[in-house]
């Protein structure tokens, strides 16, 4: 009988061990891009939203409107410099803004810092945390959470590659 018992406790000990040993997973939905996914000319081809109505954003990434970044042409190097240039609207003036970005494979974020005349980067403390949604040679997917009703919702920028 002590025999059986001493078995059993082997046995689960083993497993134990070989549980705590194996990888973890994560269902997080998180995209492990690296800067060179992300790096290039792209253009934001469409706004959506995601658990929250659109007549619910006044204003988005320090612009009067999200409506402004439609259409907008974005720069990314491989440096982490960078910009996005917004077209002209009946609502939005035309304008470039020089940007420092990377990108985070750990959680799956994109994030960008504003530069005006004379910033360096490193000095700037202020700045924007997305979601990396997903990305490849061709598409990106960029969620910005917003707080709206106690939880989390979502703008959704959708990226297409420029073709040069």
């Amino acid at each position: 009988m002590k025999r059986i018992f001493l078995i059993a406790a082997l046995i689960c000990s083993s497993l134990i061990v070989l549980q705590s040993c194996s990888p973890k997973t994560t269902t997080s939905g998180a995209v492990a891009a690296k800067r060179g996914d992300v790096s290039g000319n792209w253009v934001v081809n469409d706004i959506t939203f995601d658990g929250i109505p659109e007549v619910a954003v006044k204003s988005f990434l320090g612009e009067s409107s999200y409506k402004c970044f439609v259409g907008s042409a974005w720069t990314l190097t491989n440096s982490g410099n960078g910009s996005y240039s917004l077209p002209s609207s009946a609502s939005c003036a035309a304008k470039t803004q020089t940007i420092f970005w990377s990108v985070s494979p750990a959680d799956g974020t994109f994030q960008f810092k504003k530069l005006f005349e004379g910033d360096k980067a490193k000095d700037v403390t202020d700045g924007h945390r997305l979601a990396l949604a997903s990305a490849d040679g061709a598409n990106m997917v960029i969620k910005s959470p917003i707080e709206y009703g106690g939880r989390t919702a979502y703008v959704v920028m959708n990226f297409t590659k420029a073709v040069k």
